[in-house]
Order: C-alpha cells, then sequence, then structure tokens
C-alpha cells in the first residue's frame, strides 16, 4: 500500500481537514501518479455538500488531477516513469460494454467508476485529487502536451472536456451561430472552444460586466440575459445553445432563440428541476439535451487540441489550506475562473 496525504471532509458540508489514506498495491497494468495540481470543480462542492444526494464520507474530492507519474506495472505500455499526465472525473469501467467499446466510457451500462465518492469494481471507495498521489489503470490516464503547464491543463480534465465534447457532438463549426449561457469556469471555455471550431458565439450573460473578457476569449457577440429585450433581438437565431451554468433558467426564454432543429443542451447541473412547455419544442422543432464529460479518447483529442489552439483556462493557483475559503468564494462567484490547488502545499 501507499500512503498518501489528503484534504477530506468528515460530513457533508465539514471543513477540510489533512489526513491520510492508503493507495493500492499497484497492479500490472497501473499507473503511480505524483499529483502536482488539481483543480476545483462545482461539482466538488456540490458533493462536498451533499446537495445532489449520494455523498460517501469521509470523501476526498478532485477530479481534475494533473501530475507526474512515479511508477508503472510491470504490463503498462503507454507510460513511463517521468511523463506528465492527467486523470479526469472516472477511473474505469466494464470495457466490454457498446459505449466503452466505441470510447464513451462515461455512459458504460455496468456503471463508470468516479475518481471519488465512487466504489471500484472491487469494492473500494475511490478517492480523488486533493491528494499527493493515486493510483489508476493506464487506460484512464492521458497525456498532457508539453504546450500545457499541468497547472492550466488540470481544470481541462472536467472543464475542458465537458464544453469540448457537447460543441463538437452538436458541430459547432462555421456557418454554425453558438450561444454559451454564462461566462464562469465552463463557459470562458467553451467560448474559446466554439471560436477555435469556427463557429460564430454569442455569449449570453446576466450582465455586461464580462463583455471585455468575451471578445477577448474569442465571442462575436455579447447580450446580458437581465435585458428581457435580448430574448426578443435574438428570437429563432442560433443552431446551438449550450448551457454551463448550474443555476435554473427560464428555459422557455431560452428556447425562444433557437432556430429550427435548434438544440439546448446542458452541462451544468442545478439541484432543482427545469421546467418548460412542450410548444417551445414542438413549434420549432427543438431539442433539449444533457452531456456528460467525454471518453478517454476525446479527453486527449480535447487536450491536444487546447495546446495546437492556445486554448488554456484562466486559473488562481492556491494552497491546500485556502480551499474552505476557496469554496465560499465559488459560491460567490468571486473567481476568474477556475481555482487550483498546489498540492505540494500539502
Amino acid at each position: 500500500m501507499c500512503k498518501t496525504h489528503v484534504l477530506t471532509v468528515s460530513s457533508a458540508k465539514a471543513p477540510f481537514e489533512k489526513s491520510t489514506i492508503e493507495r493500492r498495491e499497484l497492479r500490472s497494468d497501473d499507473v503511480l501518479i505524483d499529483i502536482k495540481f488539481c483543480g476545483i470543480c462545482h461539482s466538488d462542492i456540490h458533493n462536498a455538500y451533499d446537495e445532489w444526494g449520494g455523498g460517501i464520507f469521509p470523501m476526498v474530492p478532485g477530479h481534475e488531477m494533473a501530475g507526474v507519474v512515479t511508477a508503472v506495472g510491470t504490463e503498462v505500455k503507454k507510460f513511463a516513469v517521468g511523463d506528465r499526465v492527467g486523470v479526469g472525473c472516472f477511473v474505469d469501467s466494464c470495457g466490454e460494454c457498446d459505449y466503452c467499446l466505441c470510447g464513451e466510457e462515461q455512459y458504460c451500462t455496468k456503471g463508470v467508476v468516479l475518481s471519488y465518492n465512487s466504489y471500484d469494481y472491487d469494492g473500494q471507495l475511490t478517492y480523488g485529487g486533493y491528494s499527493q498521489k493515486i493510483v489508476v489503470k493506464e487506460d484512464f490516464v492521458v497525456r498532457i502536451p508539453d504546450r500545457l503547464d499541468l497547472d492550466v491543463a488540470s481544470p481541462l480534465l472536467c472543464a475542458g472536456i465537458t464544453t469540448y465534447s457537447p460543441l463538437k457532438k452538436w458541430n459547432a463549426g462555421p456557418g454554425r451561430k453558438v450561444a454559451i449561457v454564462g461566462m464562469g469556469g465552463l463557459g470562458h471555455l467553451a467560448v474559446q472552444y466554439a471560436h477555435a471550431m469556427g463557429a460564430e458565439v454569442t455569449v449570453l450573460s446576466q450582465s455586461m460586466n464580462k463583455k471585455n473578457e468575451a471578445f477577448e476569449l474569442g465571442a462575436d457577440h455579447y447580450f446580458a440575459t437581465s435585458d428581457p429585450a435580448t430574448f426578443t433581438e435574438l428570437a429563432n437565431r442560433f443552431d446551438l445553445i449550450l448551457n454551463t451554468v448550474s443555476a435554473n433558467l427560464d428555459v422557455d426564454a431560452y428556447l425562444s432563440m433557437l432556430g429550427v432543429d435548434g438544440a439546448l443542451v446542458n452541462v451544468g447541473a442545478p439541484t432543482a428541476s427545469d421546467k418548460y412547455n412542450v410548444f417551445s419544442l414542438l413549434m420549432k422543432r427543438r431539442s433539449i439535451a444533457g452531456s456528460l464529460v467525454g471518453g478517454i479518447q476525446e479527453t486527449q483529442e480535447m487536450l491536444d487540441f487546447s495546446a495546437q489552439h492556445g486554448i488554456a483556462p484562466k486559473i488562481e493557483v492556491i494552497r491546500a489550506d485556502q480551499v474552505n475559503e476557496a469554496y465560499e468564494r465559488v459560491l460567490r462567484s468571486d473567481v476568474r475562473y477556475r481555482f487550483v490547488i498546489d498540492i505540494s502545499t500539502l
């Protein structure tokens, strides 16, 4: 077993405390990683506060891990000691179902094993990246391109793939009009990806406060959703609206901005259910959809695409003893745009 220092919460909404856990012995197909940085995702807060239910405590959150390989199992082929690598939202799947075989492990019919707050197939509880070390099967590790610094790369393992995957799936590209709802941790990356894919990009934010930043990141237009005139002006405008916020919206109002066959795709996850009128869908053959991160192959593709196009999150690196404060700041929207924990301070 490998002992490692971690940040853990003992119960819902409890403060983080330093502790130790044991990682499993290195199996033949495992990689041991020294985690250098781990991003803070809003879903970490939902889980640590048990807002979605199903919280397993004590909990070590974190699914945006970037680090360096320090040991490999005897049958590992893809990685060697010293490689710069990342681990995202899940660490195992059945490998046999149709979804696993086509590279969409996140939809594994047996149930994907999440990086934390989940049980591995051997019944062991998983612990995440607020930790100095982790042991992961090589098939669930991705390579971080040299052009991406590790601290910047870490949020891409969730926030990056969460936005890249649906933009690709719903054909963001030349000739397509794409709106991004929210300019937060997810939204500011979605703007960059949609722009790099060649789409005409509009940001829909509550206020005009982030207009200049949106244009710097590649947006073509910017509108405040607090102004009712926005929904009139943009009626039937978009092919795709990517909703990145974790709050309930007036769904019918946003659907009204879609043209025929337009889609409202949700990647943010509010704690309460949304409501909408079915006629908002029927009259223009619109659709509402959701998207869950991406598979391992697509995550690697996203990292390579990010490096190629100079796409990176705006981050604030914090010490391990600042995580409690960081959670409070995320809830106040007081971060531009992602917190990243320097694990060397743990």
